[in-house]
């Protein structure tokens, strides 16, 4: 199992909204005979894979052969067949899942559909690792809204940027910025308030890392609406079909479009103060990441308040 969540992971960046899933088949002496993982949204997911590079001289064995997967075969028609079929099909004698699928159209029916054909069904193996593996795709699954990770960068006494009247400075290193665009990588949305889009024309993409560069989202606030008819070559973002969400819409209502309209399942929230302190007050959200630079600056913009 830990070698299927090896191979899941693999699949960072590539397969969302789908899941990252791995997949290992053992004969029963004990030999991996195949394995896979679901490498891109839309294309064969793991079980297949794995069935697919197994040798024609092994094929006999699937019968008395175990098949670990990290998240529970799916048994509904999508881009691709139920996963949960092709084991039937394979004629597979056991599966061990890591962890369910909370997806409504799965939940418990891919594990129905093994065991209502004569195979032996475990789960729950290194559950919380798998779990932790896909707690983008797990949270919007059970919240039925994007996981949302706020992320700034602080001097070392507390500010986020310095006096209006003062140059503007950057906290990161290039160190720090390719971290951060490995996890804009592994984030289906990017989130800005108006300001910021003003004050710092901000690309929003993976431009330090390699992988998909995160679809920018705005509040369609008169403002933005303003820049967008008379300014908006001037603005990069413009260029990335943005989501435009109402600010007539409380924060939650707008977190349940992003998911079920625009299927959004990851969310990185890099707004100025007013707007990651809209989601603290909220509460909602589901990580922080703050990158804290050695200077001090001595006054300037606060940072957002996360103990009041």
């Amino acid at each position: 199992m830990r070698r299927a969540l090896k191979l899941a992971a693999m699949g960072a960046g590539h397969v969302s909204p789908n899941p990252m899933v791995g997949a290992v088949i053992v004969a029963p002496d004990g030999r991996i005979i195949g394995e896979g993982f679901h490498r891109r949204y839309g294309g064969p997911h793991a079980e297949v894979n794995a069935f697919a590079s197994v040798r024609d001289e092994d094929t006999h064995l699937f019968a008395d052969s175990t098949i670990y997967v990290s998240l529970e075969p799916c048994s509904h028609y999508g881009k691709t067949p139920p996963c949960a079929l092709l084991l039937v099909e394979k004629g597979i004698g056991r599966c061990v899942i890591a962890t369910l699928d909370p997806n409504p159209k799965v939940s418990g029916r891919g594990c129905k559909i093994l065991r209502e054909a004569g195979i032996k069904v475990e789960t729950g193996l290194l559950q919380e690792e798998a779990r932790r593996l896909n707690k983008r795709f797990m949270t919007s699954q059970i919240k039925r809204r994007p996981w949302i990770q706020l992320k700034w960068a602080r001097s070392a006494d507390g500010f986020i940027a310095p006096p209006a009247d003062a140059p503007r400075i950057t906290f990161s290193t290039p160190e720090t910025l390719s971290l951060m665009h490995r996890e804009r990588a592994m984030t289906d949305a990017i989130m800005v308030g108006t300001q910021t889009l003003i004050a710092d024309n901000p690309s929003l993409t993976t431009r330090f890392w390699p992988g998909n560069s995160p679809r920018p989202v705005l509040f369609a606030t008169p403002r933005l609406l303003e820049l967008l008819e008379t300014r908006k070559d001037e603005f990069s973002i413009f260029s990335r079909d943005p989501i435009l969400l109402d600010p007539g819409l409380t924060l939650e209502q707008n977190m349940s479009r992003l998911f079920s309209e625009f299927k959004v399942t990851s969310l990185m929230v890099e707004g100025g103060r007013q707007l990651l302190q809209s989601f603290i007050n909220a509460g909602i959200y589901d990580e922080m990441r703050i990158e804290t630079a050695s200077r001090k600056l001595g006054n300037g913009l606060s940072e957002p308040n996360i103990y009041f």
